[in-house]
């Protein structure tokens, strides 16, 4: 995938263009699939189909939205756990996020060189 230089790359792509991703699990509410550039020898990315900028921007207005994703990491999360024998579950904020848009990290075995 050629390289992005928005500030919401889920909305912008991810979402609207599911077709160019490989896609581990797709609801109404929610979408899965394998990070475009991954750090770890697995490495799924999981997001809110409708903008949640991040965990700490929630309101209870995301309350079906998060309970989606949440069944969705569960679900993905144990599948790669039960593959691989290992899963991390992560999401960051703040500095530490690049994409302005709530996303949660499943991934397992050892860190993939960038560059």
């Amino acid at each position: 995938m050629a390289s992005y230089s928005g500030s919401d790359f889920y909305c912008d792509i991810a979402i609207p263009r599911p077709d160019l991703l490989d896609v581990v699990f797709e609801s109404r509410r929610v979408l899965a699939f394998h990070h475009t550039r991954p750090f770890w020898e697995v490495h799924i990315v999981v997001v809110p189909k409708s903008h949640i900028p991040s965990l700490t921007d929630t309101s209870p207005d995301d309350a079906e939205d998060l309970a989606a994703l949440s069944a969705a990491v569960k679900e993905v999360a144990g599948g790669v756990e039960q593959e691989h024998g290992a899963a991390a579950v992560t999401t960051n904020l703040g500095a530490y996020q690049d994409s302005k848009h709530l996303h949660v990290h499943i991934h397992s075995g050892g860190r993939r060189t960038v560059g």
